[in-house]
């Protein structure tokens, strides 16, 4: 029996995507087994050189870079170059998607927009990622996640002003990144199913702003219609080692809870019998249950709780997390390879049963597959390749292997 294909293979992805959301989004697709082609500059994905970094035989190698670039092909292009340029509108024109994460206009000025795109390849799903969209009065503000975060509201109604502090909280997580990656993700399968009914390409705009604002379900209906109380937040609940989350929803884990914790006669007290009264008095009914945790280790909060029923976890560390053996069983972590070696990544979180979603496990070097991508496509010859890199197509004109 063969192995099973990926749900994408032939499908040529032509990615001009950096940083995160960009890359993530077409990392899903080569995983599903699209063709993906990355194109950089000629000093490359910036993500090349952050942290973490391990030293290969060919210098530093970024694990972050690695996480979000798995199982692609890259050649390096001048855009600004005439002839760089060129061949990236001959590549367009074989592939089945493009992605770009430019400020909005960026492509337009370089001739690699949908509509000069399309003419040639009337087939062509074309997904642009920005902060703002495309149009509009925000369209060209620089755009980054922490910014996006702080403008969507966000930041302010889940983080706020925590302990004291005399502002917001700091965060290090790029959520509308990683959210607008799915999302793009997600709306190009839309737009290839689409082309498979109908035979036409079409562009998408993807706005991260509005995908944070999509993550906020409550709070959007919240500021039309505010209730007269303010909404119940989990709150970590400490233990004698750290802290744990418990989670009693509904009617249910609320009466396994207060029986857990040895006090069923909280099922009667009027301030918590409805889950209306609960909200009312969320703050008083999570203190008397802190009372409880704070006298018993979190793994044992973790046990009990776990076994009346109740949604309940420990505050863990990643390092800890990436030893579950839950991960383990459904083999969540791929490893992958680059110049420096080996290093753990995850897969997409999703599984199919007639198909594999974890591509190949190579990381590419700056420019490795120029070369083989220019001969395969474009049936260049050596001698062809070494005029267009005369004629600097590929940049820095004195390094012969930047392609």
């Amino acid at each position: 029996m063969g192995v099973a294909s990926g749900v994408l293979d032939g499908v040529r992805v032509l990615d001009f995507t950096t940083t995160m959301a960009g890359p993530m989004c077409t990392r899903l697709l080569a995983d599903l087994g699209a063709e993906v082609i990355k194109v950089e500059s000629p000093d490359g994905d910036h993500l090349r050189v952050r942290p973490p970094l391990r030293e290969g035989p060919n210098g530093p190698h970024s694990t972050y870079f690695g996480q979000l670039n798995r199982g692609k092909r890259s050649i390096v292009l001048d855009l600004k170059n005439p002839v760089g340029r060129d061949l990236a509108v001959r590549l367009a024109g074989l592939a089945d998607v493009v992605v770009e994460n430019f400020r909005p206009g960026v492509m337009r000025r370089l001739g690699l927009d949908y509509p000069a795109l399309s003419e040639a390849n009337a087939g062509l799903v074309y997904c642009a990622i920005s902060g703002y969209g495309q149009t509009g009065p925000s369209a060209q503000r620089p755009a980054y996640a922490p910014a996006i975060h702080a403008d969507s509201g966000f930041d302010l109604t889940h983080l706020g002003y925590q302990d004291g502090a005399d502002r917001p909280a700091a965060t290090g997580l790029f959520i509308a990144d990683v959210f607008g990656a799915v999302y793009a993700f997600g709306a190009i399968q839309a737009a290839l199913l689409h082309r498979h009914r109908t035979g036409r390409g079409q562009a998408i705009d993807l706005s991260l702003l509005e995908t944070m604002l999509a993550l906020q379900v409550f709070e959007v209906q919240h500021a039309q219609f505010p209730g007269r109380r303010r909404r119940p937040l989990y709150r970590p609940l400490r233990t004698t080692d750290g802290f744990v989350m418990a989670a009693p929803v509904n009617q249910r884990n609320y009466q396994r809870l207060v029986e857990a914790l040895g006090h069923p006669e909280w099922g009667d007290d009027p301030r918590f019998t409805t889950p209306a009264e609960r909200e009312h008095h969320w703050d008083e009914l999570m203190s008397l249950v802190e009372a409880w945790t704070s006298a018993r280790t979190a793994a044992d909060c973790e046990r009990t709780l776990l076994a009346a029923g109740v949604a309940c976890a420990r505050y863990r560390e990643v390092p800890e997390v990436l030893a579950d053996p839950q991960l383990a069983h459904r083999e969540a972590l791929a490893t992958a390879r680059d110049g420096a070696g080996p290093f753990l990544m995850p897969n997409p979180p999703f599984r199919l049963s007639a198909a594999p979603v974890a591509g190949s496990d190579w990381v590419p070097g700056l420019g490795e597959h120029g070369p083989d991508v220019l001969t395969e496509l474009l049936d260049a010859s050596p001698d062809r390749v070494r005029r267009w890199h005369a004629a600097g197509a590929f940049g820095h004109r004195n390094r012969s292997d930047a392609c």
